[in-house]
């Protein structure tokens, strides 16, 4: 059986993207490191922090290299296209919606693209869906499935 230990967010903006993340998922910072070994240094070269916040069961590992060129990918270019985090009520969406929006117009955060949230848009399943970019540019994806009771 497989699940997800974390998702890796690499970043130019260090404490830019630290705070978004624990703001926007009012997650809690775990640990931090700033030695690394040499499959890691070899890996991704020029690494200097990381650090793992985490909200539920979902954990992020943010790091910054030296030698990030700061762009984000073409939309033509390979990447992982998007991560999708179930939501446990239907509600949550437009709250996630709104904390984005709030974020952004705060001020205090620079984001790799301006593009604001979708709409929550709901399928013919009744699959409801939520996407937006965090702060480098990332795109995650918040759904709701019909009939789950997961706890977000």
């Amino acid at each position: 059986m497989l699940s997800v230990h974390h998702v890796g967010v690499q970043t130019d903006d260090f404490e830019n993207c630290l705070n978004w993340y624990l703001d926007f998922f009012e997650a809690k910072q775990m640990w931090e490191l700033d030695r690394f070994s040499r499959l890691t240094l070899r890996r991704l070269p020029g690494i200097r922090r990381l650090t793992e916040v985490s909200v539920g069961d979902v954990r992020f590992h943010l790091f910054d290299r030296a030698t990030h060129t700061g762009r984000t990918a073409l939309p033509d270019d390979f990447q992982f296209q998007h991560v999708c985090l179930a939501v446990g009520d239907a509600d949550e969406l437009p709250r996630i919606r709104l904390r984005w929006v709030r974020l952004y117009q705060s001020g205090r955060y620079r984001f790799a693209l301006p593009d604001p949230p979708t709409e929550i848009i709901t399928d013919a399943d009744g699959v409801q869906s939520l996407y937006l970019f965090d702060v480098n540019g990332l795109e995650l994806e918040f759904t709701h499935l019909p009939g789950d009771t997961a706890d977000a």
